[in-house]
């Protein structure tokens, strides 16, 4: 007995300190893989950044300049090419319309979710089948419309078109946020004498405030990022930033330096409101994901 215990001891000890060893290498060979991974995505997004500080010359050389002394000369020359009028109609189109969906889009997911109507499952698959349909085959049709009510060329009419791209994808999100939320709330605040609106107000919403966030950065980069509507809809008064970027392509070349510094303007916007919305936006795109 007293000359096992010790060697059982030491051996549990040793088997452990290697256990111990192997989880430390494969964490620390997990942390290199994914630092790599991630590395390798920013990449591109580095480039472009040096590129935009670039003059034309250095842009275009084989191999690539990576020492130069950095320039805001592309950055003149873009806004000299006219990009303000662009970055305000997709800065205007991108928030009114993410500002309707929600204002159509919360109410509809809280009456799918916590007051749900007949036939739910129904008007959810007639959301979601508005996406089924590819955007080039609505485009004739559409386009017919809209020279008929003359709203070509026309910044509402890429708003009108975003609220209705972006408003299934919005109501199933928000649909699931508020399928989180216990039902026992809404009864509990009725009790104590809440209106329906009040309990949406300050009980349900301040919950969902993360998923709110969360939908609203989606529709922001949805509206932000789309091409096809806003180059077939729109010519010079309602241009957006992505049919702004295809002028810098040219039947002499790419403007790699110009090119790259409208991308950084065109990205920045973004960037800044996923900044702002990081703390809840972390929380909505896990928001549920925990029972």
């Amino acid at each position: 007995m007293t000359t096992t215990s010790p060697t059982h001891r030491s051996t549990e000890t040793v088997g452990g300190v290697e256990i111990t060893r192997r989880r430390d290498t494969r964490g620390a060979l997990l942390t290199v893989v994914t630092w790599i991974l991630a590395l390798g995505f920013f990449f591109p997004v580095l480039w472009m950044v040096l590129t935009a500080f670039k003059q034309e010359s250095e842009a275009a050389t084989d191999p690539p300049t990576f020492i130069f002394a950095p320039t805001l000369d592309q950055f003149r020359e873009v806004f000299d090419a006219g990009i303000a009028t662009p970055l305000l109609n997709s800065l205007f189109a991108t928030i009114v319309s993410t500002i309707l969906v929600l204002a159509l889009g919360v109410p509809a997911a809280f009456a799918l979710s916590l007051r749900p109507v007949r036939k739910t499952q129904d008007a959810l698959f007639f959301f979601i089948s508005t996406k089924m349909l590819p955007i080039v085959a609505a485009i004739i049709p559409l386009y017919v419309i809209v020279g008929r009510i003359g709203m070509l060329d026309n910044i509402w009419t890429l708003v009108i078109l975003y609220t209705a791209m972006n408003l299934p994808i919005a109501v199933w999100m928000m649909r699931s946020f508020f399928l989180e939320v216990p039902a026992e709330l809404l009864e509990a605040a009725s009790i104590d004498g809440a209106s329906l609106w009040t309990s949406v107000r300050e009980v349900i919403l301040p919950l969902v405030s993360p998923g709110i966030a969360a939908t609203a950065l989606i529709c922001v980069i949805f509206s932000w990022n789309e091409f096809f509507f806003a180059v077939n809809m729109t010519a010079v008064n309602a241009q957006t930033m992505p049919v702004f970027l295809t002028g810098f392509m040219s039947g002499q070349g790419l403007y790699w330096a110009q090119l790259s510094a409208a991308s950084v303007l065109a990205a920045l916007p973004v960037v800044i409101c996923g900044w702002i919305a990081q703390n809840k936006l972390v929380r909505g795109l896990s928001f549920g994901a925990i029972k």
